[in-house]
């Protein structure tokens, strides 16, 4: 019985040295997640392959989140929002695109009709989000926040906001606002400057 005691106090302590190291050389992990600003601080499915995304891999960069949809007037923004991406990503600038099927059906297929489509019709290399709500009486936790904030829901396609280097959101743009309009990079700029 003794031995038994003395084997199970053995276990009992290496598996708390293990627990102890693990926390020593991952000290990093539970601050990052702290450190996620609220706007940031979702999981959302990818669009090419539903692998989950973390939000907060994006924190300290300015964000510009649009819903989008393949079948819409305002669909060739497209290649003005990958214009801006491609201008702006080294400078930590990230777009992030949230396919929905809200305003007209204009989003009817699946995740992979709508990722080939952006990738064939666009070449979009933006993060894309697999299709989701974003209006309503339920849209997704992100544009729930955006909403909240900015005091404005999308009214159709191609809604943009753009959320600062602190997680702030700062500003949302109508449909007929066009993603490199010298009112939007303007004020893309400002923000990669770090000016409010």
């Amino acid at each position: 019985m003794k031995k038994i005691v003395q084997i199970l106090l053995a276990v009992s302590s290496f598996s708390l040295s293990i627990c102890a190291y693990s926390q020593s050389v991952n000290p990093a992990n539970a601050s990052d997640a702290a450190s996620c600003p609220a706007s940031l601080n979702f999981k959302f499915p990818r669009l090419q392959d539903e692998v989950s995304q973390n939000l907060c891999q994006y924190k300290g960069k300015v964000v510009m989140v649009v819903n989008t949809a393949s079948f819409c007037g305002f669909t060739p923004q497209y290649e003005a929002l990958e214009s801006i991406y491609s201008k702006y990503n080294s400078k930590g600038f990230v777009v992030i695109g949230f396919p929905s099927n809200d305003f007209g059906q204009q989003e009817p297929g699946s995740n992979k009709e709508i990722a080939d489509f952006c990738k064939n019709t666009y070449d979009v290399k933006f993060p894309m989000i697999a299709k989701t709500v974003v209006s309503g009486s339920n849209p997704n936790p992100m544009f729930k926040l955006l909403i909240d904030k900015t005091g404005t829901s999308p009214k159709w396609n191609f809604y943009k906001y753009l959320i600062d280097r602190n997680g702030n959101v700062v500003e949302a743009y109508n449909s007929m606002v066009k993603p490199d309009s010298k009112t939007v990079t303007h004020q893309i700029e400002k923000l990669l400057a770090g000016n409010p």
